[in-house]
């Protein structure tokens, strides 16, 4: 029996002749009408995940265990079966919910907002908008805060949410379980995040598992999107913070993100913090500095956008390349 890959085209899989095009199409139609955050597809996964969190949360390590299984394997099988019996159907309708899920995967536009009306508040000599639209995307303590630390913040989490809501959508569903990749990816991802947030009614042993799996999950793409900005950016000051100063972060995974980020743009992205009490969901310590570049300015904001959207043109350039080989081959 062969052995069917997802870039195996011309004896297995044709949706893979599409794969290129399928994240293309997604990529545009998100461009042009972003999804809400509060669309039904998302309040379900939420939902369904608090609902499991109060049914399973019992102080124990395996209830969290559980629980990550019972919210991630319904979805993951669901678009996963339905993407095989619409293949089984047509070519059209499989292609067709490829697209579909790649762009409820995809996340660009729902924290790009946020990183555009701060780069224009700035520009208008703003800080006091910049600061308050920064309080209502990361939920800090923004009163009085330098514009070099509303910078230095907007960067950190945008550089972590473009990976996460971009890159590693990207590589998931480049690999051979397609649509269902990219679903276990973000859902792993949001429940890392939600079962980890201080909350009255949630024990520390819960959200343990969730956190470690998104960890190995996103072991891997983490350390592409990291190359890719170094390879769009200035490479050799990336390479340099990665190997010395990503271990200054708590999580590896943001760690190598942050440090190549950081060298990439050329761009302190950290350095001791405005005061303590502003230390926010990136858990970046006081103490955590990074002598690459220069100190963070609203045209760092700039800089950063090109950075980002060079790495998407890199990603969908390689994907491009890739189709085209095996399509020629």
């Amino acid at each position: 029996m062969k052995l069917c890959y997802r870039y195996d085209i011309l004896s297995c899989d044709p949706i893979a002749r599409m794969t290129f095009f399928s994240v293309l199409l997604a990529l545009i139609l998100e461009q042009v009408r972003a999804l809400s955050t509060h669309n039904p597809v998302y309040n379900l996964v939420r939902s369904h995940a608090a609902h499991i969190a109060r049914t399973f949360d019992a102080g124990r390590h395996k209830h969290g265990v559980l629980a990550w299984l019972a919210v991630v394997v319904p979805f993951v099988l669901l678009v996963g079966v339905v993407y095989f019996l619409l293949m089984k159907v047509n070519f059209v309708l499989g292609f067709a919910w490829n697209v579909v899920i790649v762009y409820l995967t995809l996340g660009f536009r729902q924290f790009s907002h946020y990183f555009t009306d701060i780069h224009v508040a700035l520009n208008k000599d703003n800080p006091n908008e910049a600061r308050e639209i920064l309080r209502q995307w990361i939920g800090i303590d923004t009163v009085d805060m330098p514009v070099d630390e509303v910078v230095r913040h907007t960067l950190l989490h945008a550089v972590i949410a473009s990976h996460r809501h971009v890159f590693g959508v990207f590589f998931w569903f480049l690999m051979p379980v397609g649509p269902a990749g990219a679903v276990l990816y973000r859902i792993s991802e949001y429940l890392s995040r939600k079962w980890n947030e201080d909350a009255p009614d949630r024990s520390v042993a819960f959200g343990l598992f969730a956190k470690r799996a998104f960890y190995v999950i996103d072991w891997v793409p983490a350390r592409l999107t990291a190359i890719g900005f170094a390879i769009v950016g200035n490479f050799e000051d990336a390479v340099y913070a990665w190997r010395n100063y990503a271990k200054q972060w708590p999580n590896e995974n943001e760690g190598i993100l942050l440090a190549a980020g950081s060298g990439a743009l050329g761009a302190r992205l950290t350095g001791p913090l405005a005061e303590p009490s502003s230390v926010d969901a990136l858990n970046i310590g006081d103490d955590a500095v990074l002598p690459v570049g220069s100190d963070c300015t609203p045209r760092t904001l700039q800089a950063a956008v090109g950075l980002v959207w060079r790495a998407v043109l890199l990603w969908m350039l390689l994907l491009l390349m890739l189709t085209l080989a095996v399509w020629l081959g």
